[in-house]
């Protein structure tokens, strides 16, 4: 079995999806199939796959034609312990990581909360003012598996998050891919990750966007659901009930997302400003617009 060699590890609603299903079609790469196993953040209860033998049967179909072989879990980045759990496991990895401007990552990441059952409060303000205290396991619900996830704060402070990255991690095994570059010219974007993985160019032209905004129609089924396979990770296995997945995709309806008011926006800019600064600072990029009025 070959070990991943290289890691997405963050941030979540930043651009990870479509990132992951364009590297899967690239003949040199081997992605895991499960996107979002968390095998390494044992500091959260946020683990999906957790015996080490179920998390190794995801690079099963992994040969010597994928050069790069790598699997994406968006909370590596906000957790403590993940990269160091990756380095001991597959020392020299390397790691891309997207990120984007805090305040839509914030707005973005309680509704995809919402649509894991995580989080009960629909009202983004209210959940906002609410943060600091559900870190602490205070008004959350009984579905919240994790509600340091619910600190919406701490969790979109990419620049403390880069900053202890680059403290584990040399510069040159890191690759940070900004969503508003992607954006702009997701060709270039593309390019730079298959440098960064020492793979071809696969001629690549198109890249839809994956994730859009969404939400459950049956919150009851969901809940369902997510009994079972709580059941299933209980007794110790990683696979998949296939009718489980089948249910879960079609209980999703896409929508748009309502747009933040000008007060949240702003006391949010407020709130992210000296991090902004850092992640400026750490990446040696300005990014003060993110915060202009």
């Amino acid at each position: 079995m070959k070990k991943p060699n290289f890691f997405i590890v963050g941030a979540p609603k930043c651009g990870t999806t479509s990132l992951v299903a364009w590297l899967s079609e690239h003949p040199q790469i081997y992605m895991s199939p499960r996107k979002e196993p968390h095998h390494f953040n044992t500091d959260q209860n946020h683990i999906i796959i957790k015996e080490r033998k179920s998390y190794e049967r995801l690079f099963h179909q992994a040969t010597s034609a994928h050069v790069a072989v790598g699997e994406a879990s968006t909370g590596y980045l906000y957790s403590r312990d993940a990269v160091r759990n990756i380095e001991h496991y597959s020392p020299n990895s390397r790691y891309i990581v997207c990120l984007r401007n805090p305040v839509e990552m914030a707005y973005s990441f309680h509704e995809q909360q919402i649509f894991n059952g995580n989080e009960h409060i629909r009202d983004f303000e209210h959940a906002w003012l609410l943060s600091e205290a559900r870190s602490r396991g205070e008004h959350v619900s009984l579905w919240c598996r994790e509600p340091r996830l619910l600190a919406y704060g701490d969790v979109c402070k990419l620049g403390a998050q880069m900053a202890r990255l680059y403290t584990q991690i040399a510069d040159d095994r890191v690759l940070p891919v900004l969503l508003d570059d992607v954006k702009a010219d997701p060709q270039s974007s593309y390019q730079r990750v298959l440098q960064f993985l020492q793979v071809e160019d696969d001629g690549r032209s198109d890249f839809p966007a994956k994730n859009p905004a969404k939400e459950r129609q049956s919150m009851l089924l969901h809940r369902i659901i997510q009994l079972l396979g709580h059941t299933r990770r209980i007794f110790g296995t990683g696979r998949t009930w296939g009718i489980l997945s089948s249910l879960s995709r079609r209980n999703v309806k896409y929508r748009s997302r309502a747009p933040l008011s000008d007060e949240m926006r702003h006391t949010l800019k407020e709130y992210f400003r000296e991090d902004i600064l850092l992640l400026s600072e750490v990446l040696k990029r300005d990014l003060s617009h993110w915060v202009s009025p």
